[in-house]
């Protein structure tokens, strides 16, 4: 046969993978914050493995010192989150997210620092766990910021949905990696490739271009603060969407807390095979990324984030009700794929929702006020979680976290605005947003 055919055959089935005219991915600015989002995530899936087994595995802690862990890293959140946003609204936002990134390489090196000396506990991972979450306070909301200066209001559901196939790459392919590399050099060491991978992602964020929009002009520091407060609480979606991913959160952190237990204690599963588990995570998370927008655009963003509720929900459920053996092994496995899946609805366009109502001098001051709001559930949330587990039983606590979720499935698709929200809203004008209260989206 003569080569020529060939050679078109192949050019014919390369160009079926060939990106759309329109695809955001074409745009090299989005694409290299797009592959600084893919580096940092598969950094992320060790250090989300390897310091749970730490504290479980090495440390041997107990279901409560679990709830602790998990409870610090939100603390921050509820201590520094409204203070942040007003700095935000102040000050460039890309230095702020290159320097979280280096100053999280920082903090995450201190653990196998610490290992190799001999001063490793469980005050010294309480002590790192609230580190990361004031890093991820400042800078965290910064990277949300960062991007809607990159990419077009109209087009943030899509450029959400690719951020999160990216860390949905990162969770098939980190997990495996990360047990892997944990069985090889334990799981304090692992953690020295998150340090890396850290470093390169922030030496690509440098350099790139974003539209600063304008700054927040240098008012009185409480008023402006009350004024971000004012804004989202006169803004009947964003107080309802407050209200449901917080209760959200709440379930989620009581079921984080435990389920590595479950795993490790309940399943009797090693750390090498808790990581081939957490495959399914990102399988869960690259499907639901794949068609996340288009979902979203088929039943609304409204409806989509309720839909991802209902979904991890009947992932914990199932874990709750599941007997131990090979049959409690899948059952893990498919809760796992659950929360990938409906993890990915709720924030795709929980994310996009609040992004789109607000202006740019406000949007640090909205992050900020909404991320304090919606993760200040999860102390009391992880805290209950560890209370159930140790003293009532660790998939009681996953059965709490399920019951409550499908309940608030259930009453979030009931309320007007989310269920009626079936396209992204249209931010007020910037000048009015300054003076006044908006009104309810249209």
């Amino acid at each position: 046969m003569s080569p020529v055919p060939l050679l078109l055959a192949l050019r014919g089935r390369l160009q079926r993978f060939s990106l759309a005219p329109t695809d955001l991915l074409r745009d090299p600015v989005y694409r290299r914050l797009w592959t600084s989002i893919l580096i940092s995530s598969l950094g992320g899936q060790i250090t989300l493995l390897a310091i749970p087994l730490t504290a479980a595995a090495l440390l041997d802690a107990s279901p409560t010192q679990m709830g602790w862990l998990t409870a610090m890293e939100t603390v921050p959140f509820a201590l520094f989150s409204l203070p942040a946003g007003v700095w935000l609204d102040r000050v460039r936002k890309l230095p702020v997210y290159i320097y979280g990134e280096l100053m999280l390489a920082v903090v995450v090196g201190t653990v196998p620092l610490a290992w190799w000396r001999g001063w490793l506990s469980m005050p010294w991972l309480y002590l790192v766990a609230f580190l990361i979450g004031f890093i991820y306070t400042t800078a965290g909301s910064a990277a949300q910021i960062v991007l809607t200066q990159i990419v077009a209001r109209d087009r943030l559901v899509e450029a959400h949905a690719k951020n999160a196939l990216a860390s949905s790459a990162a969770e098939v392919a980190g997990p495996g990696a990360a047990g892997a590399l944990i069985k090889l050099t334990g799981a304090p060491l692992a953690l020295l490739a998150d340090v890396f991978l850290l470093v390169v992602s922030a030496g690509i964020l440098r350099g790139i271009r974003v539209r600063e929009g304008p700054r927040h002009k240098r008012t009185h520091f409480w008023r402006s603060m009350r004024a971000g407060l004012d804004f989202v609480g006169s803004h009947r979606l964003l107080v309802t969407m407050a209200m449901t991913v917080g209760t959200f959160q709440l379930c989620n952190q009581g079921a984080l807390v435990v389920q590595i237990l479950v795993a490790t204690r309940l399943l009797g599963l090693s750390e090498h095979e808790v990581g081939l588990c957490y495959v399914a995570l990102g399988v869960g998370t690259i499907c639901a990324s794949t068609v996340g927008h288009a979902v979203a655009r088929r039943i609304g963003p409204g409806p989509a984030l309720v839909l991802g509720i209902a979904i991890c929900a009947l992932g914990w459920l199932l874990l709750a009700a599941a007997p131990t053996g090979r049959l409690g092994v899948v059952a893990f496995t498919v809760m796992l794929a659950c929360f990938g899946v409906g993890a990915v609805f709720i924030f795709i366009n929980f994310l996009a929702l609040r992004q789109a109502v607000t202006p740019t001098p406000l949007l640090g001051r909205m992050t900020s006020t909404m991320r304090w709001l919606i993760l200040l559930p999860g102390i009391p949330g992880a805290l209950i979680g560890g209370w159930l587990g140790e003293h009532v039983g660790l998939q009681a606590a996953l059965g709490f976290s399920g019951g409550v979720g499908l309940l608030l499935a259930l009453v979030a698709i009931r309320q007007p605005i989310l269920r009626q929200t079936l396209v992204l809203p249209v931010a007020e004008r910037e000048g009015r947003a300054m003076l006044g209260p908006p009104a309810s989206p249209g």
